[in-house]
């Protein structure tokens, strides 16, 4: 068991003035060097701060909380993505990112003092509440967001499986805030899903970038050419996708491109700039590609949409992205803690930064919803079928068209992918005929 070592205020003040002195003097001798500069001064204040709070706060506080405090306070002061990580928030990242994890299924960040929803993820709790990428969340049941840390606030929002937690949204557009509950539930994240939409034209999903999504991305590309003899297009749908591991944006966006730069990072230090390129091999073989993104896409899926515009390999369709284009780098510290800090930006092959910028797509889409006419036979053209005495169909032919007519068309389902496919198929005319 370790000693304890008990102290007065007045000698804490002491020793943390001594402190500031000694690493002050010590800094100041090496200024020549084009070393940092520690203020004096500021330290003082701090010290003084610090003191004026422990004589005088309401209730007594212990010098660890002080002090873990102050750390949090210094990050949160520099950017909404930098953090102090204690063990249990350090511990939550590492199961996190591992794929599987407890909770409501959402990517959040923090805008002025709320938290908002960057994306949430498919086929989550979440996802199926009706939780959108935009929401601003400002209560957790009946516990105000405003004052909480980002870290506090996803702790609130993690439990146990089946329990419930209320989550009061502001969302544009609407008139008063939108009370959601939603049952908690382990999260799997499933990276890749795909299928083949019309014969040769296939669709991959990308929901979040994990360590093994561009493996995994290949996979299912391979396999779809084998199912449809060769693909002539593909669309890759990146929309609420908040990102993940960069390793897997390179991946993918690799997968796609023959040769180039991908991604480079800038920092002030050496170690936070890199510099990503292409190796040769295209999946697809040259094929037409859509890349559909949203106000939800963030982070690596900027990476890959950025990457595959300005390397002209792909049309980018939808809204504006997020524009998160900055990296952060997990510093482990003493007693399993960490910082979770800001470390460099994202810039595309054409050296535009995605911070606070996002990828502007080629083709703007609102988010849109089809219904059909009402009445049956409302502006329907006249066919075959209302002639009299037209040949009959066979029995099989009016089964299958019964069944296509019951199930709502891509259109309904999902505007933006349909357009997505008019597209591609427009693109492939054009590749046929341009030889």
């Amino acid at each position: 068991m370790k000693p304890t070592i008990r102290m007065s205020a007045g000698l804490l003040a002491g020793i943390l003035l001594g402190l500031a002195l000694s690493v002050s003097f010590g800094v100041f001798a090496d200024r020549q060097q084009g070393q940092d500069v520690i203020p004096l001064e500021d330290l003082r204040t701090f010290t003084d701060v610090y003191m004026r709070i422990k004589r005088h706060y309401v209730e007594e506080v212990d010098d660890a909380t002080l002090l873990e405090n102050a750390i949090r306070g210094m990050l949160q002061g520099l950017d909404p993505h930098s953090s102090y990580l204690s063990q249990r928030d350090f511990r939550d990242l590492q199961i996190g990112t591992s794929g599987e994890f407890g909770g409501l299924g959402i990517e959040v960040g923090m805008e002025d003092g709320f938290v908002k929803v960057i994306a949430p993820i498919d086929d989550t709790p979440a996802s199926r509440a009706g939780v959108r990428a935009g929401d601003l969340i400002i209560r957790l049941d009946d516990q105000p967001v405003k004052g909480m840390s980002l870290n506090e606030a996803v702790n609130v929002m993690r439990g146990p499986k089946g329990t419930d937690i209320t989550l009061t949204i502001i969302r544009e557009g609407a008139d008063q805030p939108i009370r959601i509950t939603i049952t908690r539930d382990t999260i799997r994240v499933r990276s890749v899903r795909s299928e083949m939409l019309e014969p040769g034209f296939a669709y991959v999903r990308i929901s979040n970038f994990q360590s093994k999504t561009a493996q995994n991305l290949v996979e299912e590309v391979q396999k779809l050419q084998r199912e449809g003899n060769g693909l002539r297009g593909l669309i890759l749908d990146l929309r609420n996708n908040p990102g993940g591991v960069l390793n897997g944006a390179v991946g993918v966006s690799d997968a796609f491109l023959e040769e180039g730069l991908i991604v480079y990072t800038e920092g002030r230090t050496s170690d936070a700039q890199f510099r990503y390129q292409a190796s040769p091999g295209d999946v697809l073989k040259g094929a037409p590609m859509v890349v559909l993104v949203n106000e939800g896409s963030a982070s690596a899926s900027e990476i890959v949409a950025g990457a595959l515009q300005d390397h002209q390999r792909a049309v980018v369709m939808g809204s504006r992205t997020f524009g998160k284009g900055s990296v952060q780098t997990i510093l482990p510290l003493q007693q399993d803690t960490a910082l979770k800090l800001t470390t460099a930006r994202y810039y595309t092959p054409d050296g535009r930064s995605i911070q606070a910028e996002g990828i502007e797509p080629d083709i703007k889409l609102e988010r849109l919803q089809v219904t059909q006419a009402d009445g049956d036979n409302a502006m329907r053209p006249v066919t075959e079928a209302d002639l009299s005495r037209h040949l009959q169909r066979q029995r099989a032919q009016e089964e299958a068209r019964e069944d296509d007519e019951e199930r709502p068309s891509l259109a309904q389902r999902d505007y933006q992918l349909y357009e997505a496919l008019n597209l591609l198929k427009g693109l492939t005319i054009l590749q046929a005929r341009s030889g």
